[in-house]
This record gives C-alpha cells, sequence and structure tokens, in this order.
C-alpha cells in the first residue's frame, strides 16, 4: 500500500471524516532507504518539479567537523556504535541522522540525512 502525505482520515477527537476526492500523485510519500556501510551508492530520485536528489544507499566516508578548530576533513567509518532512531540498527551498521559513528578519528554524531542528501557529514564528540 502506497504511503500518502495528506489529511488524516480521522479528525482530533477521532471522528470519522469524509473523503472529497481520491489520494492524488503530489501526495505520495516512498518508503526510507536504510544507509549501510560500503562501497559508496547513490541512487538519483525525480521529486516534485523535476528536482533530483541523491538518495544515499552505501557510504564508508564521513566529513568530520572538529568543533575545537573548525576543520572538516574526510575520514573512514567504522561502526555504527548508537543510533537513537532504533536500536536494533546498529547491529544492522545503518546510518541515520543522529547516528554515533566510530570512525579513525573518534567518535562522530551524524548531522545530515543521509537518505536525503546523498552525502554524510557529521560533528566530532568528545
Amino acid at each position: 500500500m502506497s504511503e500518502s502525505h495528506s489529511r488524516s482520515k480521522r479528525s482530533k477527537t477521532g471522528a470519522k471524516r469524509h473523503s472529497k476526492r481520491d489520494k492524488i500523485r503530489a501526495e505520495l510519500g516512498r518508503e526510507g532507504v536504510p544507509v549501510t556501510i560500503g562501497k559508496m551508492d547513490r541512487k538519483p530520485i525525480r521529486g516534485r518539479g523535476g528536482e533530483l536528489k541523491q538518495s544515499l544507499r552505501k557510504a564508508n566516508e564521513i566529513n568530520v567537523m572538529d568543533p575545537a578548530t573548525k576543520r572538516v576533513q574526510k575520514t573512514e567509518i567504522v561502526t555504527v556504535t548508537e543510533n537513537a532512531a532504533n536500536r536494533h540498527f546498529v547491529r544492522r551498521n545503518i546510518i541515520t541522522m543522529g547516528a554515533v559513528v566510530e570512525t579513525k578519528l573518534g567518535r562522530v554524531r551524524v548531522t545530515s540525512r543521509p537518505g536525503q542528501h546523498g552525502i554524510i557529514h557529521g560533528v566530532l564528540l568528545k
């Protein structure tokens, strides 16, 4: 079944709303694709108005900013250590925004949305 971003069929109090029309293509969503550790793999996704998003499928590098020096450098991802989105994402090495990954520089919190932006940015933790 397709995911729709239209108004809910129920009101705030729980009463059923009667729809005046069917779902339209502009309201359709899509399921998220889990970003895992591996050789870089991106897939372009067409958005509304012809916009192209770069959906990341696999990645093995992250752009890390050190808050102390304000310098950014690229480093290799070793493993996922924490993920507040879902505790099962840790053992499956799924990277989402807010996940903490272990790199060669240390622990890094992901600040970008890998499935939407097509690249992984993060901030070095102390």
